[in-house]
């Protein structure tokens, strides 16, 4: 079996890098930090965009590492099969550097908002979600000033359509609606997919919902997906 080692990029400015680490780790999964000058490790088999404050979030939020040359690199790595998922900030990353459709701007509330919420699973076939079932509803933080999701009304109808919403606010009944959703995103869509299955992102945070002492283990089926995506690549 190959084994999997998850290159876990830092910009300027992450500061959710030591938690993704420790959280792979936890889950025996290796990985180790990477600055983005230095590009991509040859044994990277998994990619984590992690969350944090990337250059400020000066211009937008993701702006300026999106446009890092390391991103050329996750880009190809993508295209070759390689599993990506970008968190918080990564997700906004993620969307900036064209791995997924759509973009996260300011919260509804115009405020920083850090708290624990509800998703609830909307597919359970794929490296991200295989470890639930559809319609499971986890308990994961979150804590973004910049997490509403935003996309074009006939292109979320689209992603709707090819099942590229992975995951949704809720309620802890699994019920969507406005007030399950804390930021405004469309549709309550919390994390969404790329045109493949192995690159996902969203915004609330797995890592920090991995650990037993720090937040429960709600998370741990996320991070999961990087062994679920190579074991199935096999």
């Amino acid at each position: 079996m190959v084994r999997v080692t998850v290159s876990i990029i830092r910009f300027g400015g992450s500061n959710c890098d030591r938690d993704a680490e420790r959280a792979l780790a936890h889950l025996d999964i290796d990985a180790e930090i990477v600055w983005h000058e230095d590009g991509l490790p040859e044994n990277t088999t998994g990619i984590v965009l992690p969350g944090g404050f990337s250059y400020g979030d000066y211009l937008r939020a993701g702006a300026m590492a999106a446009r890092s040359p390391i991103m050329a690199e996750v880009r190809e790595a993508a295209a070759d099969g390689t599993p990506v998922l970008g968190v918080c900030n990564g997700a906004q990353v993620g969307c900036e550097s064209g791995l997924t459709e759509g973009a996260f701007t300011t919260n509804e509330s115009a405020r920083f908002q850090c708290e624990h919420v509800y998703l609830r699973v909307e597919r359970d076939d794929t490296p991200w979600t295989a470890a639930y079932e559809e319609g499971d509803v986890i308990e994961v933080p979150i804590a973004h000033g910049e997490g509403r999701y935003e996309i074009d009304d006939d292109r979320l109808a689209e992603l709707e359509d090819e099942g590229r919403v992975l995951f949704r606010y809720c309620d802890a009944d699994g019920e969507t609606g406005p007030d399950a959703n804390p930021n405004g995103s469309k549709h309550n869509v919390a994390g969404v997919l790329g045109e493949r299955e192995h690159v996902a992102v969203l915004m609330p945070h797995p890592e920090r919902a991995t650990l037993p002492d720090v937040g429960g283990t709600d998370g741990q089926g996320v991070l999961r997906g990087f062994e679920t995506a190579v074991t199935g690549a096999e």
